[in-house]
């Protein structure tokens, strides 16, 4: 079957998928807008993202311009399907790190890590490090499982200095409807992020506390 882009002029569907029993007809249409190029939103166990197949470079530009940052300025992190994932996008991962993030892992963390070689190749863009993210919501991983790739993803953040991120999906389709290709909505998200812990200096410091509560 071809492979068509998607057209950021066309106005996104909304598409409801029950997180805790997602329909399998429901996650292949989002796997489906996915390979051909799309952006899509979803729910996490923290707040909604926004993301795309890391695979795709053109999709990865468009998300990019969504977010209205440059690949170079962007903060990269992958929605991984479980942890034997990560070896591909991640280098000197020590035994003592991969207990850690087996411990704490799937949720509400993102994990900062030294990036493999790999992903310079797949993005064009010379990154040191890379963020990991293994949520604790069945929706994001069953896409990842079926889709066969991580998804590159950043955060729906709100104007709103008062409510920093967007946790309504209605809001979030009319903000985005004419910027990506699929909004799921799998219910009232969160409005506090995922806790980001740093293991790039040979130790973990916790960058960001968010919901995670994290201890070695």
């Amino acid at each position: 079957m071809p492979i068509f882009e998607l057209s950021c002029e066309v106005q996104a569907e909304i598409l409801s998928i029950h997180p805790i029993n997602p329909e399998p007809r429901k996650i292949g249409k989002a796997v489906e807008v996915l390979q051909r190029g799309g952006v899509i939103v979803y729910p996490t166990d923290t707040i909604y993202g926004i993301g795309c197949d890391l695979m795709n470079k053109r999709a990865v530009e468009r998300l990019c311009d969504v977010e209205g940052v440059k690949p170079q300025k962007m903060n990269l992190s992958f929605i991984c399907n479980d942890l034997s994932h990560i070896s591909e996008y991640v280098r000197n991962l020590q035994t003592s790190e991969f207990k850690t993030l087996k411990r704490f892992l799937p949720g509400p963390f993102t994990f900062i890590l030294e990036s493999s070689s790999n992903v310079p190749k797949i993005l064009g863009v010379n990154k040191k490090t890379v963020g990991i993210r293994i949520p604790d919501h069945r929706i994001p991983l069953e896409i990842v499982k079926l889709l066969g790739n991580p998804l590159i993803t950043s955060s729906i953040k709100d104007d709103d200095y008062i409510k920093e991120y967007t946790t309504d999906p209605e809001e979030i389709y009319e903000d985005f409807k004419h910027k990506v290709d699929l909004v799921i909505n799998g219910g009232l998200g969160g409005n506090v992020p995922s806790t980001i812990v740093d293991f790039t200096s040979g130790e973990a410091v916790v960058m960001r506390q968010g919901v995670g509560q994290f201890d070695v």
